[in-house]
């Protein structure tokens, strides 16, 4: 059953996230050796776990194996005091690391679009129940939620993705690279509805 998570389910959620993520293309860009991106990604889902939770919502299906975090409208973008106050541990998630990743956040946040929506920031499904339809019930939960009067965004780095987003209505509405060799982007927007 999918529920709205909470502080108590951060810890498996981010391990569980670290896993769907192990080989997704903009955290190898940001860790490009894999044991280094297995050791420090549970740490930074911790921390984008905690702030997405702050500014929209956090779903999950029980035992933490599919989970979504949203950003709602106008909360897309980290404050600023957020973003200071948040600097230290961000910096010692990411170590050498940093650079990339606000190469990646900064290009994110620079293809988002104008408007109201609500931001999809993270989908993962746990690798050993992917195929189950954990991912697309997590993302429907807050489509269900949210996306019946507002538009929700997502972006992809992983071309595979795109039509499991189709299907639940996401559009592609651009395409761009990071620079300094990262990664590709699709940008995707699902019309409120």
């Amino acid at each position: 059953m999918f529920h709205e998570a909470g502080l108590g389910e951060r810890d498996p959620i981010a391990a569980m996230l670290a896993r769907a993520f192990a080989v997704d293309p903009a955290m190898s860009f940001i860790f490009p050796d894999a044991a280094v991106r297995a050791r420090r990604m549970p740490r930074l889902f911790r921390l984008l776990y905690a702030s997405d939770a702050r500014a929209g919502a956090v779903f999950a299906y029980e035992g933490c194996r599919a989970a979504t975090l949203w950003r709602a409208p106008g909360r897309t973008k980290v404050p600023l005091m957020e973003t200071v106050a948040g600097a230290p541990a961000f910096l010692a998630a990411l170590g050498p690391a940093v650079a990339r990743a606000i190469r990646v956040s900064h290009a994110i946040e620079s293809h988002m679009p104008r408007g109201r929506f609500w931001y999809l920031h993270i989908a993962g499904c746990d690798p050993a129940a992917q195929g189950k339809g954990l991912g697309g019930g997590a993302i429907r939960v807050g489509l269900d939620r949210f996306g019946r009067t507002e538009d929700c965004y997502l972006e992809t780095a992983t071309e595979g993705n795109i039509g499991i987003y189709n299907r639940l209505g996401f559009e592609v509405i651009d395409t761009w690279t990071v620079s300094g060799g990262g990664p590709r982007f699709w940008s995707m927007l699902r019309p409120a509805g």
